[in-house]
């Protein structure tokens, strides 16, 4: 039920989870989704810990997870994509992870394309023109 009280033990795991993803910390991130953490795991506001990892700009994390099966196109809560905060905070590498691994820039709001137009930042746009 919706009301059943979460083990304090499994909200320490997610709140670990998170800050690894936050935090870059690919050893230990990889080591909680290998061990069972769903890898598309959302927090309270609806991002993922590829989400957090893209915006933090640690494309090794994100490419873990990536390779883990992260959706790359799962929209937060409020309907941003780890694309677009990717493009927003200007991680060209982790744009790279993104891209290779097939996200769609035109996807959320704002999309990542339109965040590349208002930020100049062309040659996002060129890369996905490929």
């Amino acid at each position: 039920m919706a009301d059943d009280p979460i083990d304090p033990q499994i909200l320490e795991i997610a709140q670990h989870t998170f800050a690894a993803a936050r935090e870059g910390d690919v050893e230990t991130l990889v080591a909680y989704v290998d061990a069972g953490v769903p890898v598309n795991l959302t927090n309270e506001t609806g991002d993922t810990l590829l989400m957090l990892a893209s915006y933090h700009g640690h494309a090794e994390a994100v490419q873990a997870l990536v390779d883990r099966g992260a959706d790359v196109d799962r929209l937060n809560d409020r309907g941003q994509s780890p694309l677009a905060g990717a493009v927003f905070k200007g991680v060209d590498a982790v744009v790279g992870v993104l891209t290779e691994a097939g996200a769609d820039p035109r996807l959320g709001h704002p999309t990542a394309e339109d965040t590349a137009k208002m930020f100049g930042r062309d040659a996002y746009l060129e890369l996905w023109q490929r």
